[in-house]
């Protein structure tokens, strides 16, 4: 599966996902266990679980009435070797461009 590149960087250039992703990396949560992390509102960390789910980096089960979340690493891993491989790319051509 290819990732979106841009929608991840986008996804994760606000500090309050970040942290949301830190909180989610060892354990699965609900709204309300992540909410208890923050100073904001339910509506504003379901809002910024929106845009991690939009951009494959955190995925979720509902079991009962509650929705669990936790980090995609698969998405994390994906994201991070293909922005490297860019650069890789980058790379060879500057040096490549050096050599003539």
């Amino acid at each position: 599966m290819a990732y979106d590149l841009n929608k991840f960087f986008k996804a994760i250039s606000d500090p309050n996902r970040v942290k949301i992703m830190e909180l989610l990396k060892d354990k699965e949560l609900n709204v309300s266990e992540i909410c208890q992390h923050f100073d904001m509102q339910q509506p504003s960390v379901s809002h910024h679980l929106s845009v991690l789910k939009n951009a494959d980096i955190v995925a979720h089960t509902k079991r009962g009435k509650e929705v669990y979340y936790r980090l995609d690493s698969i998405c994390i891993t994906s994201c991070c070797n293909g922005f490297q491989e860019q650069f890789v790319e980058i790379e060879k051509l500057g040096k490549a461009g050096k050599a003539q």
